[in-house]
């Protein structure tokens, strides 16, 4: 079971992530509470070990933007949570891998399009005016058989409104590859809770070997 802990903003926090068996560290470079630029990124980045997935959240950023943040923190995996298109997608993917965020009700009208150029797609409760972070879940029971479906073209990661709580439940009714919490796991914008990240881990881990 892959592990994203999203909106890293400080290194006492992606220690203790990493340590607690994360398999991804998401950095957002949109605007957000979460913000951070990539010369703090870089610092953080560059005190973790070299198996830690580094990925940069982007959304409805120019390519050269994105190209000039991968290189100046160093990251080695994209997120593009806007509307961007599977052409820089592609573009992307020469160098780095490449993960796709959708509301569920894009991924219900086809995500097709991205399977072949990204390594997953992300299925959110977000909105074109809140990309993510909001906390709340999508109707998980109605999308379970889609998700399902769509797992079997391309890796699918739940996000959106996971917590240590609920996170068992989601991996036992989808079954995806991957989760991705941010919000669950925070004290606030910006700032982990790290009984809660510990517990997220150890939660998801346990689901995926049930």
């Amino acid at each position: 079971m892959w592990v994203k802990i999203c909106g890293t903003t400080n290194l006492e926090d992606a220690r203790v992530a990493v340590d607690a068996g994360a398999d991804a560290l998401g950095f957002i470079f949109a605007p957000s509470p979460r913000r951070i630029s990539p010369k703090d990124a870089k610092k953080i980045i560059s005190e973790l070990p070299r198996g830690v997935e580094r990925v940069g959240v982007f959304v409805n950023q120019k390519l050269e933007i994105i190209l000039d943040t991968i290189e100046k923190a160093g990251l080695t995996a994209v997120q593009l949570h806007g509307d961007e298109g599977p052409s820089l997608a592609r573009e992307l993917a020469k160098g780095v891998r490449v993960y796709k965020a959708v509301p569920v009700a894009a991924a219900k009208r086809g995500s097709d399009e991205f399977a072949a150029v990204t390594a997953a797609i992300f299925v959110d409760a977000g909105s074109a005016a809140t990309r993510g972070g909001t906390g709340k879940t999508f109707a998980w029971d109605e999308a379970a058989p889609f998700i399902r479906l769509l797992q079997r073209r391309v890796k699918v990661v739940i996000a959106g409104g996971l917590e240590p709580g609920n996170v068992s439940r989601a991996i036992a009714l989808f079954q995806p590859w991957g989760v991705d919490v941010v919000s669950g796991v925070e004290k606030e914008p910006g700032k982990k809770d790290h009984e809660k990240v510990r517990a997220f881990v150890k939660a998801a881990k346990a689901a995926a070997q049930a």
